[in-house]
């Protein structure tokens, strides 16, 4: 239910992407009675999409603000940056904007990450995770960087599809190509975590001390 909730906002920007393609003629009147009459040819079913995508964020916000009475502060980032970006897209009619949009909020993430444990010493990654399983200090901050990275290489990833495939292709690629690449690190980091866990205080490699990490 959580993962649905997570994914809530991508869903119906796809969704309402794919069935606005599958009536153009009704797209393009619909974007227009919403936008104005000048419609790029071929814009309606991103542009509505965008919209679609700007509510479902505040829907999810809300959803979650009556589930928890609190609201993650990365979900207001996310809603702050697609109301900006897709705000951006449907007054100038480009969906550049909202491709750029996703690429942001990536380098948010990592960029979160890198400060709090620079700035701050606080692994956000240990934060959560910690409860779960033990790890060794270094492997803790080594896990942090690689999300770092994977999170700035992914934003640079999706611009390139943005420029240089179809709106299309770049549409199934943030659906599917996207939640792919994630899932696969993220399988890939539980293989290398395997290698580093504590069990009952001891580590099972070289970087564990001998006092428990707690």
């Amino acid at each position: 239910m959580k993962l649905l909730l997570d994914l809530l906002p991508v869903i119906f920007f796809f969704g309402t992407y794919k069935i606005a393609g599958i009536y153009p003629d009704e797209s393009l009147v619909l974007a227009a009675n919403w936008l104005g009459n000048d419609i790029p040819e071929g814009q309606a079913p991103i542009l509505i999409a965008t919209f679609v995508a700007i509510v479902a964020t505040a829907l999810q916000i809300a959803i979650v603000w009556l589930k928890h009475r609190k609201v993650d502060r990365m979900l207001w980032v996310s809603l702050i940056v697609i109301t900006i970006f897709g705000g951006l897209t449907l007054v100038f009619r480009n969906e550049i904007f909202i491709q750029w949009k996703f690429s942001v909020f990536y380098w948010l993430l990592g960029l979160a990450l890198l400060g709090s444990h620079a700035l701050f010493r606080r692994n956000l990654i240990k934060r959560m995770l910690e409860a779960q399983i033990s790890l060794p200090e270094p492997v803790w901050s080594r896990l942090n960087l690689a999300w770092v990275l994977f999170f700035i290489l992914l934003g640079m990833l999706n611009l390139y599809v943005a420029y240089h495939f179809s709106q299309n292709a770049w549409m199934n690629f943030k659906l599917f190509g996207c939640t792919a690449l994630i899932l696969v690190f993220s399988l890939a980091q539980g293989l290398y975590l395997s290698k580093h866990l504590i069990d009952d205080g001891n580590a099972v490699n070289s970087d564990a001390t001998s006092k428990p990490l707690h």
